[in-house]
């Protein structure tokens, strides 16, 4: 697979960068946002020469910052499962709406089934996406076939099919098991960059089409129709994604927002007085430890949010064009030359 092929390719920052993004649980990253917190408070809190219980008997910082935390938590918490109510509310609609969408998607499934190898497509997001890669395999295998000369033509075409057949194969592997509304469908279509794809062959047809033999022609041809084929597919695949994130992420702030409020409230009514916290641990004051655990599980909400909208954004910044335009930098004369 060709470094313009892969999504961990194609991210800033190389695979640490990818995995932090977008390839790690979401879980994950809210648990080691919410642990960066903590550590971070316990840290500058032992730097500083004044024992944070010394400070809490001139002023009250800790219920100044559960206050704010409490608004701000029912604030961002609302928020967030009202902007997700929205966007779900788009797929309700009339009756005849509804039929409009049935028949535009049955229509699509018809059109596309004349190009898979297969009488009836399958009705699992990836197992439709593994058919449309799978057709583009055949049609790329069928080119190498055929384009067997030492002409310059026909090493380019072969090393375009090659690089195709490399990348559907990695692709179809990544889609083996995977399950829809995991990360696993959205990250393998991610993978296979048909819009360079399709750049490629329409340069290649361009190029050579005149010295191609007509069933090669036409081959390319069929090839193109369903790379096209791929990109709104590949675009519904991500708009369903993004409908089952938001229902993910309304659930887990509001799960982690009660105890978040419990915490915060807490902390209101019973850490308002240093008096209970004369002692060290670990050479660290009992204050800190108490007020920065706190703190971390009442930004947990935000951590989930964080991580959430980190991948969310990074997959859209990533397929804002549904067509051949490539949004990125990129050496086209290397890529094509490879």
């Amino acid at each position: 697979m060709s470094a313009s092929d892969r999504m961990s390719k194609r991210v800033s920052g190389g695979r640490m960068g990818f995995w932090l993004l977008m390839g790690a649980d979401r879980r994950v990253m809210a648990a080691l946002f919410t642990l960066t917190v903590f550590a971070a408070l316990v840290g500058l809190g032992a730097l500083d020469p004044v024992p944070l219980s010394e400070a809490m008997l001139k002023s009250d910082p800790a219920q100044t910052l559960f206050q704010g935390l409490t608004g701000a938590i029912i604030t961002s918490v609302t928020l967030v499962v009202t902007l997700s109510q929205l966007v779900l509310s788009q797929e309700m609609g009339p009756l005849g709406d509804q039929r409009r969408r049935m028949e535009g998607a049955m229509q699509f499934r018809k059109d596309s089934e004349d190009l898979l190898d297969e009488n009836v497509a399958p009705p699992e997001p990836s197992g439709y996406l593994r058919a449309l890669i799978s057709a583009a395999e055949t049609r790329a295998e069928r080119l190498k076939e055929r384009a067997s000369g030492d002409r310059d033509a026909d090493r380019d075409l072969r090393d375009y099919a090659d690089d195709l057949i490399d990348n559907a194969e990695k692709v179809k592997g990544n889609l083996e098991g995977a399950n829809f509304g995991t990360f696993d469908v959205l990250r393998a279509a991610l993978d296979f960059n048909y819009s360079w794809k399709i750049y490629q062959a329409r340069t290649l047809k361009d190029d050579y089409g005149e010295a191609f033999a007509e069933n090669v022609n036409d081959t390319l041809e069929e090839l193109l129709s369903v790379l096209r084929a791929l990109g709104p597919t590949r675009e519904h695949i991500k708009t369903l994604y993004f409908e089952w994130t938001l229902v993910d992420l309304s659930r887990a702030m509001i799960y982690a927002a009660l105890p978040a409020l419990i915490v915060c409230i807490g902390s209101l009514l019973f850490v308002g007085t240093p008096e209970g916290f004369t002692g060290t641990t670990l050479g660290v004051d009992d204050a800190l430890w108490t007020v920065s655990a706190a703190v971390a599980i009442s930004v947990s909400p935000f951590s989930i949010l964080l991580s959430y909208v980190l991948r969310i954004a990074t997959v859209a910044k990533r397929t804002l064009a549904v067509s051949t335009f490539v949004l990125r930098e990129t050496d086209r004369t290397a890529d094509l030359d490879e």
